[in-house]
This record gives structure tokens, sequence and C-alpha cells, in this order.
């Protein structure tokens, strides 16, 4: 039987997939990527399932809708009897890595993966979980606000800057060990970078690549009166009265995420190096968990299903597919199910609840049903959904007006179309799609009731002994480098690869 792949994910964060239309947009700095590009699949109009971190790597990770992960917003417990890629590829055999962020929250944060090489950046607790019971209040200690576009600029150092180089390092090391060939199994490598997410804060060397490029300047804004409700309640629970945002400001940090999209190429082709020297052959998965709005029609961050939050790129390389551009609207919870289908594995018979679909008959060709997405987190007062099939993009909230646009016409979504007489047939076809796959006061009661659940036992935990549950990479001293229950020969020839050059 043929040797099982080897599978590298990768995946970064808040990368708006309106700048890889097919690939890197000409004018980044992303030599890596644009690489990786002309040998993949490039799928130009992927989404994530949720346009927040944890809901959206949860549904990557299972092939579900938040509806059915339960992980509705960045404090949601991702329940451990949930299978996710890593479980179905360890269960067929495979050894699974992750390094990097993936947002879990709850004592599992493991969810499949054999070895886990880094803590996470972001807490695991429930710590940052919203209240629809106090609509309009803003949580000021967790809640994002404009000091990121403000605060933009150049640093060496950062959190975020300490978190990917170690993430860097630590898939580095990894890939290196594992072209020794002491464990025989095939592998399945996720390395998972926090950049290019604000704080638009970059490092000199690729701040200064984008010194006076015209894609600085700043995109037209919508006035805070003209806002559908749902942007007029995310600007306000990003405080944008408090800060006066100039249009130089907005340059640099507009300057300061190309420049980290910059950083992460670079720390792309770090690993992507080192999987070349040491002659492993991989599938290559690379993915974005959300967007980034950029300042677009006034909105900064993601939590909203326009275009610059909601589409992400999404490429695949290796022996599986064939090179090209794929038009037809795909999902990140379709990773799953592809990622399965490279090693050989069914999701039909070990998960036939799976939503997502198998990419790789996509990519030849095959039609994808029309693409959901869901959003239940900070800025809603009950949960909002969207659906994208063919040029249309359909945005249903029960608390406020629909949203319909033709994305072929009018790529910058700036007229609705569900008012227009002329396009009844299309709303009423995508509203009878909504009310075949959703139970939306069902869904509204299983958000508040999990909220106000977390809220108790959040409280409870915070008093008296704290016992987190943080992930803790194990490095095991003892077992590094030479000891003296082993035999130096034997190591110094097991830890040298190649072999007899």
């Amino acid at each position: 039987m043929a040797q099982k792949p080897n599978i590298l994910v990768i995946m970064v964060d808040q990368l708006n997939g309106t700048l890889f239309p097919d690939g890197p947009a000409d004018f980044l700095h992303a030599p890596n990527l644009k690489r990786l590009a002309a040998r993949s699949a490039r799928f130009a109009n992927c989404y994530t399932a949720s346009p927040l971190c944890a809901p959206a790597r949860a549904s990557f990770m299972s092939g579900q809708l938040p509806s059915r992960t339960r992980v509705y917003d960045n404090a949601a417990e991702f329940a451990s009897d949930i299978p996710t890629y890593a479980h179905h590829l360890r269960r067929a055999g495979y050894h699974t890595a992750l390094s990097g962020k993936m947002h879990f929250v709850g004592p599992d944060q493991m969810h499949g993966f054999e070895e886990r090489l880094t803590t996470d950046i972001y807490p695991a607790d429930f710590g940052w979980t919203p209240d629809y019971r106090k609509p309009g209040e803003r949580i000021d200690w967790w809640y994002h606000n404009l000091g990121s576009v403000t605060g933009a600029g150049v640093a060496e150092i950062t959190n975020q800057l300490e978190y990917d180089d170690d993430v860097a390092f630590q898939a580095i090391q990894k890939l290196y060990d594992l072209s020794r060939g002491q464990d025989q199994r095939p592998w399945c490598l996720t390395v998972s970078f926090t950049h290019p997410h604000d704080p638009f804060v970059a490092r000199r060397k690729y701040w200064d690549l984008y010194e006076g490029v015209p894609e600085l300047e700043p995109p037209t804004p919508i006035a805070y009166a003209d806002q559908d409700p749902h942007s007029r309640r995310l600007m306000d629970a990003c405080d944008w009265r408090a800060f006066d945002i100039s249009p130089d400001q907005i340059r640099r940090a507009r300057q300061g995420y190309f420049a980290n999209i910059s950083y992460v190429d670079d720390k792309i082709g770090e690993v992507l190096a080192v999987l070349e020297a040491t002659r492993q052959d991989a599938e290559v998965v690379f993915l974005s968990d959300h967007g980034e709005m950029l300042g677009d029609r006034g909105l900064w961050f993601k939590m909203n299903f326009f275009e610059g939050s909601a589409r992400v790129p999404l490429m695949l390389a290796g022996r599986e597919v064939a090179p090209g551009r794929v038009e037809t609207p795909v999902s990140s919870i379709d990773l799953a199910p592809t990622i399965a289908a490279l090693a050989g594995i069914s999701m039909d018979e070990v998960a036939p609840w799976t939503e997502g679909v198998n990419l790789l008959p996509v990519a030849a060709g095959a039609q994808r049903p029309a693409v959901a997405m869901e959003y239940a987190a900070e800025g809603t007062i009950t949960p909002m959904v969207a659906l994208r099939e063919g040029a249309w993009k359909y945005v249903h909230c029960p608390a406020d007006p629909d949203l319909l646009f033709d994305l072929a016409n009018d790529p910058e979504e700036r007229t609705n179309l569900a008012p227009d007489p002329r396009a009844a047939e299309i709303l009423a076809h995508f509203r009878a799609l909504t009310d075949q796959r959703w139970d939306l006061p069902a869904y509204d009661a299983a958000v508040r009731e999990s909220q106000a659940r977390r809220w108790v036992v959040y409280e409870a935990l915070r008093n008296g002994a704290y016992f987190p549950w943080d992930h803790q990479p194990l490095r095991a001293a003892s077992e590094r480098y030479m000891r003296n229950h082993m035999d130096l020969n034997v190591l110094e020839e097991n830890k040298r690869f190649p072999r007899g050059e």
C-alpha cells in the first residue's frame, strides 16, 4: 500500500482574503507565499465559518459551524467529544503536532494533537464571554478598540512577534526531528501564526517595504448614521467616539498590517525551506481563520460578513491537486474533510455529520452548495447568519433588516438589494435556504444559556486557588541532547540527517 502523505497546515490570523485574488496581490512583498501560490490550487472565494478567532478555528478543525460546535465566541468551550482533523488523522496512524495558536477554550488544550509545541497566545478560560443580557455594554478590558489604529508603528519586539518567532522556531525543530526518521508514521504538522492580526506594529525591515505605496490610502468610509445596524453596533463596541482617527493614522495602520504580512511570509519561508532541505514531501494547506476590514466602510478588525472580514485566502499544494485558480465559493469548514481525504479517510464513514465538503473534487471543477457563515459574539444581540451562493451574498439577523449583495457587479458591497423589488425572487430564495438551514430562535436560546452558564463558572473559578487551563508545553530536559542513560554513539548517529554525507 502506498505511503500516506505527510501534511503541513499553515494558518495565519486575520488575513484579508481580498488581498489574495489569485495568490498574494502584486503589491505585497510575499515571495514565499507567491512561490507557494504558483504550485497551488488557489481558492479565490473562500469564506470563514465565523469571523472571529475561536469559533473560526473550532469550525476549521471539526468541519462544523459554530451552531454545531457550540464555540460561539472567543470564550466558549470547545468540547472534547467533537472530532477534529487531528483526531481523524491520529486514529488513522498519523503523528499529529501543533506549533502555535488555535485558541482552544477549556481544559482540553490538545483536541487530537499528540504534541503541542507552544502555548497559546490567548487565554483558555471563560473570561472573554459576551453577555446578551446587557446589549450595548462594552467590556473594556478585553473588547477591541481603535488603539490598534492610533498605536500603529515600528517596534523590533512585541508580544506577537515574540510569539510567532517561537512558533516558527518550534515548527522548524519539529521538521528537523521528523526528518531523522525515528518515527515511521506519516505526520501532520499544523503551524499557526498570530500575524498579521492587530496591533499594527511591525519590524522596521518590513515596515519600510511599504513606504508610500498607493494601497496605504484610506478607503472611503461610510458615516455612522448610514451604516447598517450591526456595523453601528461594531463601531460602538470598538469605542469609535473615543478616537479621532486621522488619515495618516489609517495609512500607518495599513502599513503595519501589510508589513506583518511580509513578516509572516518570511517565517513561512523558513518553515518551507527546512521542509525542502530535509527532503520531506508534504501536501501543504495555507489559510487564515478570518479577515481584517482595514478601515474599509469605516470598520476595523472582523466580526462581520463583509468581504474584508469574512473572505480568507486558501491554497492547497501537493500531488493531489492541480495548480490554478478556483472560483467556486468554498468554506473553511471544508478543510477538515479535505485534510482527511488527503490521508485516505472517508468522512462519510467516520464523521457523517460533518458539514464541510471535500475540496479535492471542487478544485477539479465540481460544484459546492451555498456557503454558510454564522456569528454570535461581541457586537451582536442575537445570532446572525450569511450565505454565499454564486455571485450573491445574503446576510440575515432577526434584529436587523436583511442585506443582499451582487458581488459580481458590486464587489465593494455598497448597494443593498434586499429592498429592491427587482431582487425579490433571489431574496425569497435565500430566505427559504435560511429557514431550511437554521432554527434561529433555538440558536439564540442556546447562545444565551451558554453565556449565562459561563459567567457563573468563570466568576466561581476566579475565587480562591486558580488552576489555569493554559497549555504548558512539555520540555523533557532529561531526554534532550546527551544524557547518561543514552549511548553517545547511537545518539549522534540518530540525530544526524542526512546520514553518510
